[in-house]
């Protein structure tokens, strides 16, 4: 599956939010990007917002446009909140499980670690990012990545706060549940997502 491989800097700054865990190395997050600085202070349009807010998940998450809209249409099939399903979707993908357990530092970092198949899901090795964990399902690290210096440096921290739908002993996770909308620490609003695909 295509990835976008552009400046990162760029796209937080557009989204006004820090979408790469970057901390204190990203600078100028106020000012958006462009050779002209900050445009007049305009109010967004009602469809300026809900594009807005479209852009911020879908980069948070690390999709392209096609991946996004699938998420979205499954979500409208479902039954139940479409934006809290959505939500659901989003948090279940395997790269975003590696990522809320605490065995890589950002979700590109996630990623990359099941993509080099260095992750076990129920004792198999996957190496699909897409991949929809369900209730019951072991996450595992490998042998060899658990010997990478900053990942192992990651399994040492005693502190790491993990959400409440999932479980971790050592270099080993557990789904417990299914994510709920108040597990996710970012500020997203789905309402205008679906709002923006159900135009």
């Amino acid at each position: 599956m295509a990835r976008y491989t552009g400046p990162k800097d760029r796209l937080s700054r557009r989204e006004g939010f820090d979408l790469f865990g970057k901390g204190s190395k990203l600078t100028r997050l106020g000012v958006p990007p462009g050779m002209h600085g900050p445009r007049g202070g305009r109010k967004p349009s009602q469809y300026g917002r809900q594009l807005r807010e479209k852009q911020k998940v879908k980069r948070l998450y690390g999709l392209m446009e096609k991946q996004f809209r699938t998420y979205v249409e499954n979500a409208l099939k479902t039954r139940g909140n479409t934006g809290e399903m959505l939500l659901s979707q989003l948090e279940r993908r395997l790269d975003n499980v590696i990522f809320r357990l605490g065995f890589a530092q950002t979700r590109p970092g996630a990623r990359q670690l099941v993509s080099h198949r260095h992750v076990l899901v129920n004792g198999k090795r996957l190496n699909i990012p897409s991949y929809q964990v369900k209730i019951g399902d072991t996450v595992i690290l490998s042998g060899i990545a658990m010997k990478i210096p900053h990942i192992k440096k990651l399994l040492d921290q005693e502190n790491t706060k993990l959400p409440s739908w999932l479980e971790r002993k050592a270099a080993a996770g557990r789904i417990v549940r299914f994510p709920l909308k108040e597990d996710i620490i970012e500020p997203i609003s789905e309402q205008d997502i679906v709002e923006f695909y159900s135009r």
